[in-house]
């Protein structure tokens, strides 16, 4: 299951690095400093309430799918779901207006705000419906559904950026772009709803399970975005946008791998586990893990080394320096984050304590602050990134080791070794190469490394990618002479 996702998935994947990246470009260049700044500002408020308030719902769904059996018990999961969230949203969309209304804020951060804000429940709503795709193995219509979002929301958010709409753009486009399929996803889901009875009990038991993973990415968001505040605070808001550009071209790659891998790798887990037993989930896990190392390590260590170049390519000239500084740092911050939530993290959504996800996650995030009132009055962004690096350091050691609690989830130290070494090869290589600048160094820089950390991986069968590479090769000779 595991692999079917990975590749079903990559497509998906695909589309979000590149969009993410594109979303760089253009709105860097369409946008003001201080507009990009107030869009960074806009977007992290959102991310933070979406997460307090509806991501308990989405981690139910992803969750509880697997232990329902088709009939009854599966129709009162999906009402219970789905009715919950509208009643949330009824409540919801009222307070917050209010709330954007009575704030004396600046007018322009109040627009973006409020699109990203008021569109919660939009989105919650096409979340529900992509993590029942995904728990249900439906890899090519979860993908979709994603793609059309994720594409649909750029459109949307340049247009409305070139009519002026300045820092509300992107998340106008993230609004509407999320609307636009709930007529392809939202019917078939109430549908299974229909039948449903809905119980005070099986909710209790979703809240109890997804209250904590939401409050642990509550924690999350604030040690991602603290940083952005304090430089608001202490800076201006172009220093933000100069940040928030850095933090994304840095943040953006990793997190699409590690997102692609976790997509596929999450249910597969579950599925291990629920009906293979505690011996299959560690086969299961060692494999996440071990492909997560070999294309982890080689893409933070990459991002690192292009910083400069990729900054030329990818961010409007008022906001490329700062934000180059910035990038290695940020690079590593998520790498760390990555192995966090998507590998050591799922110790306690398999052992269904997630209340000692909080506490993990509580350990990193109040380090952030404290190291942010620190080091941003005096290193300003650098300083940020510095503070963000640490954080995730050490929230990535409380998680593994609060998480043994829950679950053992094993981690592969052959693999670690290899793919370090075919890391550190790569990028002894890539320092000797000529700064020739812009897109030209990029390109230089990307394939001699991946070309170097490819051969050394194969080598020395990295995270055993050679025992892979001869199995698929053998497949397709034998299909072939089969032909």
């Amino acid at each position: 299951m595991f692999w079917r996702g990975v590749w079903g998935y990559l497509p998906a994947n695909i589309v979000q690095g590149v969009v993410g990246f594109l979303a760089i470009v253009l709105f860097t260049r369409i946008l003001s400093p201080e507009d990009f700044g107030r869009y960074a500002l806009a977007f992290s408020v959102t991310t933070l309430v979406h997460v307090a308030v509806f991501t308990w719902l989405e981690a139910a769904m992803a969750r509880f799918w697997a232990t329902e059996e088709p009939g009854p018990g599966l129709a009162a999961h999906f009402a219970s779901l789905y009715r919950a969230a509208f009643l949330v949203s009824l409540i919801y969309v009222p307070v917050v207006a209010l709330a954007i209304w009575l704030w004396p804020a600046d007018p322009n951060f109040k627009l973006a705000l409020a699109f990203g804000l008021c569109s919660s429940p939009i989105r919650c709503l096409a979340k529900l419906g992509q993590e029942r795709l995904r728990a249900a193995g439906e890899v090519s219509r979860s993908a979709g559904l994603d793609m059309g979002v994720t594409i649909s929301g750029l459109i949307i958010g340049v247009g409305f950026a070139m009519l002026g709409a300045g820092g509300a753009s992107p998340l106008i486009g993230l609004a509407l772009g999320s609307l636009a399929a709930l007529p392809f996803v939202l019917p078939g889901e109430l549908r299974q709803a229909r039948t449903g009875v809905v119980t005070v009990q099986r909710v209790q038991t979703y809240a109890g399970y997804g209250y904590p993973i939401a409050a642990s990415l509550a924690l999350t968001v604030v040690l991602a975005s603290t940083d952005r505040f304090l430089l608001a605070a202490f800076l201006d808001e172009a220093a933000v946008g100069a940040y928030h550009a850095g933090y994304t071209i840095a943040n953006r790659t990793l997190d699409v791998l590690f997102l692609w891998l976790g997509t596929a790798g999450q249910p597969a887990l579950v599925m291990a586990l629920e009906r293979g037993g505690g011996e299959r989930l560690r086969e299961a896990a060692r494999e996440q893990a071990s492909t997560f190392l070999l294309i982890g390590l080689p893409a933070a260590a990459g991002v690192a080394l292009v910083a400069r170049s990729l900054a030329e390519v990818l961010i409007g000239e008022d906001l490329r320096t700062a934000a180059a500084l910035v990038t290695p740092w940020i690079a590593l911050s998520a790498l760390l984050y990555g192995l966090t939530a998507y590998y050591f993290g799922q110790a306690f959504t398999l052992g269904k304590k997630t209340r000692l996800l909080l506490v993990a996650m509580a350990i990193p995030a109040l380090l952030n602050v404290v190291l942010n009132l620190i080091l941003v009055p005096r290193f300003g962004v650098v300083g940020a990134a510095w503070a963000t690096a640490a954080s995730f350091g050490v929230g990535m050691l409380a998680t593994m080791g609060i998480g043994r609690r829950a679950v053992t989830l094993p981690i592969p130290w052959e693999s670690l070794i290899r793919c370090g070494v075919a890391t550190g090869v790569m990028a002894l290589v890539v320092v000797q190469l000529p700064a020739i600048g812009g897109f030209p160094e990029l390109v230089l820089d990307a394939a001699t490394g991946g070309v170097v950390y490819a051969a050394v991986a194969l080598t020395i069968n990295a995270a055993g990618v050679r025992d892979v590479a001869l199995r698929l090769f053998d497949r397709f000779r034998t299909r072939g002479a089969a032909a």
